[in-house]
C-alpha cells in the first residue's frame, strides 16, 4: 500500500494538486497504552482501505522537576521527578468519508491524547 501511496503522491507533485490528509498525533504518558491505541487506529483505517504512512515516533517530551526535600535548612536534600510523554505521528493520505466516521466513533482507553488535522 505504500507505493501506491507513493505514487498518487508523485502524479500529485507533477500536476501540483495537493493530496489531502489526516494527520493525527497522539500523545500519552505510557508508552505500551499509546502503542495498543496506534495498532487500534491503524486496524481501523486498514479495515476501509486507507493509504497509511506511519506511525512516526516522534521524540519523548520530558519535564523534569526538582523539589527540596525540607523546607528551611537541609537544602541538599532534593528529589528529582520526570513526566515523559510519548509522542506518534500517523497520517491518512486520501482518507474516505467512512475512514473519517470511524475514526471518530473509535473509543480509546483514558490518558491517550490525539489530534486530528486536515492537511
Amino acid at each position: 500500500m505504500a507505493t501506491r501511496a507513493k505514487e498518487e503522491a508523485s502524479a500529485a507533485a507533477k500536476t501540483g494538486t495537493p493530496i489531502p490528509k489526516l494527520r493525527i498525533r497522539v500523545r500519552a504518558y505510557e508508552h505500551k497504552l499509546l502503542d495498543a491505541s496506534v495498532k487500534q487506529i491503524m486496524d481501523t483505517a486498514l479495515r476501509f482501505d486507507a493509504d497509511i504512512v506511519g506511525p512516526i515516533p516522534l521524540p519523548t517530551e520530558i519535564k523534569r522537576y526538582t523539589v527540596n526535600r525540607a523546607p528551611f535548612v537541609y537544602k541538599d536534600a532534593r528529589e528529582q521527578f520526570e513526566m515523559r510523554v510519548h509522542k506518534r505521528l500517523i497520517d491518512i493520505l486520501n482518507p474516505s468519508q467512512k475512514v473519517i466516521e470511524a475514526l471518530t466513533n473509535l473509543t480509546l482507553p483514558s490518558g491517550v491524547n490525539i489530534e486530528v488535522k486536515m492537511v
